[in-house]
């Protein structure tokens, strides 16, 4: 018999992602990424599963829809790809633009960026611009950047962005023969969430799972607006990914937690950081953003909120690399570094 390869999540699940013949596949093999099993849960009486997303390409779950999105955007003939980032989605958009043969835009804050989350991108030969504004006006500028300058904005604003990452949804079905009871995850622009709800409620649609989890986003303490109710307009935390002070699928993630009978909540920088040690000393090394969900889980495990199993999705920790000078947060700004004629 022949032996079985993994073909990245558009082939493994092309009956759920918008594909055409017509459309080419740019991938680099992500997805089936594996469950371990940690030890922090059985203090609190939980069997606690980590997704670990980091096995992915560029280290981070962000592969999943950018295989999609940029598969799409090569479809489409487009110019060249942009996004706003706070380091995953820079590293994700640069590597799969340099599979497809696309020029790629990173637009990230000035400060705040974890630096080694753009060596991908500098090593895939994106142009990277540092701009003196939080993610959440670099967000506002790729919006207004993209249709001008011709090119195809990779956020997750973009659904082919969320329809890739909700295969990491079929993927815990598949591993587990069911959903999980809990999935929880960290929230920060709350596309994850968004999409992972999406896939659990397709596969049940489809008859490969009977059941939905209840789905509980965590935010940090210091940037947490949905936990809040309203936009936090300095978010602070060491939690670099999920600092974000108005996510651009606050709906979605609403929609899931109600939906689901799950919970939103909050977690300290301190509590993430004891997190992020105790899964780094079971040999699981995470980044602070993806150590927030098992610090929720931790919580919500010690005050009697949770049973069964906990799910979460950590991205890969990187070295640091210097960020080019940052230049005014304008549009104009932006077109002159990108020197598009």
């Amino acid at each position: 018999m022949q032996p079985r390869m993994w073909r990245g999540v558009v082939e493994e699940y092309r009956e759920f992602l918008p594909f055409t013949d017509a459309t080419p596949v740019i991938t680099l093999r992500e997805g089936g990424t594996p469950l371990l099993e940690s030890r922090l849960g059985a203090p609190v009486g939980l069997r606690l599963l980590v997704k670990y997303e980091a096995t992915n390409p560029t280290g981070s779950f962000k592969d999943r829809g950018m295989t999609v999105a940029v598969s799409k955007a090569a479809e489409a003939r487009a110019r060249g790809i942009i996004c706003a980032s706070t380091g995953n989605t820079a590293a994700s958009a640069a590597a799969y633009a340099a599979r497809a043969g696309l020029p790629c835009a990173l637009i990230i804050p000035a400060s705040g960026v974890a630096l080694g989350k753009l060596v991908q991108g500098i090593a895939c030969g994106a142009t990277i611009i540092a701009v003196q504004a939080a993610f959440d006006r670099a967000l506002d500028l790729v919006r207004e950047a993209a249709p001008l300058l011709g090119l195809t904005l990779v956020n997750s604003v973009n659904p082919h962005r969320l329809a890739g990452q909700k295969t990491a949804a079929f993927e815990i079905c598949d591993a587990l023969g069911r959903a999980p009871q809990t999935l929880a995850i960290p929230v920060g622009n709350a596309g994850n969430i968004t999409a992972y709800w999406a896939g659990f409620k397709e596969y049940r649609a489809a008859g490969r799972s009977k059941s939905l989890p209840r789905m509980v986003g965590v935010q940090a303490e210091g940037a947490a607006p949905l936990v809040q109710g309203h936009p936090v307009d300095e978010p602070r935390t060491v939690a670099s990914a999920i600092r974000i002070g108005r996510p651009a699928s606050w709906d979605g993630a609403m929609t899931a937690v109600r939906e689901s009978g799950g919970t939103l909540l909050a977690a300290t920088d301190e509590e993430i950081l004891a997190a992020q040690d105790q899964l780094a000393r079971e040999g699981i090394f995470v980044e602070p953003a993806s150590a927030a969900s098992v610090a929720g889980v931790l919580k919500m495990g010690r005050a009697h909120q949770l049973t069964g199993h906990g799910l979460k999705d950590p991205e890969v920790i990187q070295a640091r690399a210097n960020l080019p000078a940052p230049i005014p947060a304008t549009l104009e700004a932006i077109s002159e570094r990108l020197s598009l004629g």
